[in-house]
């Protein structure tokens, strides 16, 4: 038989913490806790490994914040991979080791990468040297998809070296009306700056 009298019961918004002297400043409090032996978290603070919690936009939002989001296994590895390959890419302002194509290949082919990685734009190389960006604005109504990246590609580029500072990444993205950057060391592409990624990184701090 089921009890049929009401007890009492609390939830966490009727609980108070009673404030209390302490020695302790917040500013001298270290919440940083190690996870595993090579892993330090500055926030301690993990996002469950499950479906309808944590998948790339939860891992990179937990990251931002110190703290480590765990990709759920309910997802073929090829997608498993691509999530985490999603977190990695989103680093502080700056994207290394960007996913590029190659001038030979076809719109229908950079149109597959750009959705498979969930990006709007995709730099153009030779080998590791950087010969165009083709973003959608280059092929905004273009019918043709069997045509190279080379007829379409934007060929001016605008580049910028390893460590440039914030504010002058942001500079030269609104002198150039663009809203992407490539940063380049020695003639190779290194990396990828992209206004978005800016915006994010000066939301959220690491």
């Amino acid at each position: 038989m089921f009890e049929t009298a009401l007890r009492e019961c609390l939830t966490f918004d009727d609980v108070m913490l009673l404030p209390a002297y302490s020695e302790v400043l917040p500013a001298d409090v270290d919440v940083t806790s190690r996870l595993t032996r090579k892993i330090t978290l500055n926030t301690p603070l993990l996002s469950a490994a499950m479906d309808s919690v944590t998948e790339s936009r939860m891992a990179i939002a937990m990251a931002r914040q110190g703290g480590l989001g765990i990709i759920h296994k309910n997802l073929p590895p090829q997608l498993q991979a691509s999530e985490v390959d999603r977190v990695k890419r989103a680093e502080s302002g700056i994207i290394t080791d960007p996913v590029t194509c190659n001038p030979s290949q076809s719109l229908r082919e950079a149109l597959s990468v750009m959705e498979q990685h969930n990006i709007s734009g995709v730099p153009v190389v030779e080998g590791t040297t950087p010969v165009g960006i083709l973003t959608h604005r280059d092929i905004r109504f273009e019918k043709n998809l069997d045509q190279p990246i080379s007829a379409l590609m934007t060929t001016k580029l605008v580049t910028v070296p390893p460590g440039v500072a914030a504010e002058d990444a942001r500079e030269l993205l609104h002198k150039h009306r663009i809203e992407k950057l490539l940063v380049v060391e020695g003639g190779k592409l290194v990396g990828l700056i992209t206004i978005k990624d800016l915006m994010q990184a000066e939301r959220n701090p690491l």
